[in-house]
């Protein structure tokens, strides 16, 4: 029987947390502008050699790291699941007033994860959710989400520590560029409202929410896996399949799992990601193999349900 954290049962006692004045809030998310804006990626490069790779500044200021789980092979209801679908591994950190924020989401085998769990414990970094993202696949998948705040060098460590633990394999030099993607894409797109881009074999999609999300008083950018999720991977016959998380309020859960089921997208799991972030977030998990621009449109029902931004015309 597999080991899973499934939180959804605290959902009648959530709140949002939007009781903060907003005069506070304002200036608060003035600063982290300023800090985000001075965000340069030459401040990361000791970060890359504790990571053991380059990471990739974001947008908004976060430093991201991807470790794709390419050394598993793994089936999902027949579907052979590449990486950039539903295996990738990543650690995100973020400088604001004077320490970093580290969050992250490995993907485990469950042998994998009680030498994990240890080593990041044991080197300051916690374990926030363990759980699953996928339903039937085999070998049995995993997802550990992790928090550490403080020194960037010393979260960097503990993470590589715990890695060198499992099977993923070291960052690849100049990896080959993927064929052309056999996907309308700019159909999809049109369909979900919101755009995206090709990487690794999957289409990725990353909505964010309209409003702020906090840890600790620190605001979390969307790139620190708090943007919904959806990835398109086809499966030939004018097929695709379809994975990934909508990242909700309390009160927007129950409208996204009917519009989703309506749709025919089915869900996997849902429950929490973090422990201290305000407003209360909860993650569901879906699956589809089907027409990509019918999953596209019951995606797009299942995102009008939520407080997202909408994407510029």
């Amino acid at each position: 029987m597999r080991q899973w954290i499934a939180l959804a049962a605290t959902l009648a006692a959530a709140g949002c947390g939007k009781s903060r004045e907003a005069d506070e809030a304002a200036q608060a998310q003035q600063s982290d502008s300023v800090r985000i804006q001075n965000a340069d990626s030459a401040d990361w490069k000791a970060v890359d050699q504790a990571m053991g790779r380059p990471g990739k500044l974001q947008p908004d200021g976060v430093q991201k790291y991807s470790m794709p789980r390419s050394d598993l092979k793994v089936t999902a209801r027949g579907v052979a699941v590449k990486p950039a679908l539903a295996l990738g591994s990543w650690v995100a950190y973020r400088r604001a007033g004077g320490k970093t924020l580290a969050m992250g989401d490995l993907v485990l085998t469950e042998d994998e994860i009680k030498p994990v769990v240890s080593k990041l414990e044991q080197m300051g970094v916690k374990a926030t959710a363990l759980h699953n993202h996928l339903l039937q696949e085999s070998p049995s998948i995993m997802y550990l989400h992790i928090h550490g705040e403080g020194d960037p060098l010393k979260i960097a460590q503990a993470v590589r520590a715990a890695l060198a633990l499992t099977g993923t394999p070291a960052a690849t030099r100049n990896p080959p560029s993927p064929p052309p993607l056999p996907l309308d894409t700019a159909g999809i797109a049109g369909a979900l409202g919101h755009s995206g881009q090709a990487n690794g074999g999957v289409y990725q999609v990353s909505v964010p929410r309209a409003d702020p999300v906090r840890v600790h008083g620190t605001e979390v950018p969307p790139s620190m896996g708090l943007a919904t999720a959806i990835n398109f991977q086809p499966t030939g016959e004018n097929k695709a399949a379809t994975t990934g998380d909508f990242v909700m309020t309390a009160d927007e859960v129950a409208p996204v799992l009917k519009a989703l089921t309506a749709a025919g997208i089915g869900i996997n799991s849902l429950h929490n990601h973090m422990v201290d972030e305000e407003p209360r977030l909860f993650f569901v998990h879906f699956w589809g193999n089907d027409d990509p621009l019918k999953l596209a449109r019951g995606l797009r029902t299942a995102l009008d349900q939520m407080d997202v931004r909408r994407s510029a015309p």
